[in-house]
């Protein structure tokens, strides 16, 4: 995407309101190399939460539960683990009442991990997300045939780099979610009841190595997108 854009984009949002984060992407606190640096806390920072945190004070929690997304108005969640049905449930019934969540759902992670297949440490491989996707009218798909490059959405003038990306198909949604396609599906744009949820097949952008020069503006461009639009309606074609 043009940088004029995502700049835009970035300066029109509230600065520092909370956002909170949870997912097996190591975002946070980055991917430690060996033990050493766990208990030093010299691990490398992931160059995403300089970006969040030029506009977001970040809040990461484990756990999603109604007590806990009481306190939230956003929320981003960064390939997650699989969800309890507990948590389905408080996720959905917090999107109903307003909240906005951004979620990278990759189901064929490509970004280094220092950690080998099978470490609970690694970021999830495969996303886990079946029971809340389906319940919000969309299912994920994944063609090992297709070649890496860029999802563009001529609508927004936006190209996001992907690597091994899913496609999400609309289903009868179970919930009364109104989903949009975008990137040729690539991207869910979900209004449900008061609140939004923004789903990306895909979570290359988040690669601790960056794919392209552009992916700081990219995650701005969503981040505005997902949060800033108080008014749905205006958000949508």
């Amino acid at each position: 995407m043009a940088n004029a854009a995502a700049a835009e984009a970035a300066s029109s949002q509230p600065q520092h309101e909370k956002l909170a984060l949870m997912g097996t992407i190591p975002i946070y606190w980055g991917e430690a190399a060996d033990l050493a640096d766990v208990i030093n806390g010299t691990a490398e920072p992931h160059w995403a939460r300089a970006v969040l945190e030029e506009t977001y004070e970040l809040e990461p929690v484990s756990l999603l539960d109604a007590e806990v997304l009481s306190k939230q108005h956003n929320l981003l969640l960064a390939q997650p683990r699989a969800l309890s049905p507990s948590e389905n449930v408080a996720l959905d019934d917090w999107v109903r009442d307003g909240g906005h969540v951004l979620i990278f759902a990759d189901p064929m992670m490509t970004g280094h991990s220092n950690y080998p297949i099978g470490d609970r440490r690694r970021p999830q491989d495969v996303i886990l997300l079946s029971p809340i996707l389906q319940h919000w009218g969309l299912s994920l798909s994944f063609d090992e045939s297709q070649s890496s490059g860029v999802q563009s959405d001529e609508d927004a003038g936006v190209s996001l780099p992907v690597q091994l990306a899913g496609s999400f198909a609309l289903q009868t949604a179970a919930s009364g979610a109104e989903c949009k396609l975008r990137f040729s599906g690539l991207l869910a744009d979900c209004q449900i009841g008061a609140g939004r949820a923004m789903i990306l097949a895909d979570a290359a952008l988040l690669n601790p190595d960056p794919l392209t020069d552009s992916v700081a503006d990219d995650l701005r461009f969503l981040m505005h997108w997902a949060y800033a639009t108080r008014d749905l309606g205006k958000s949508r074609d």
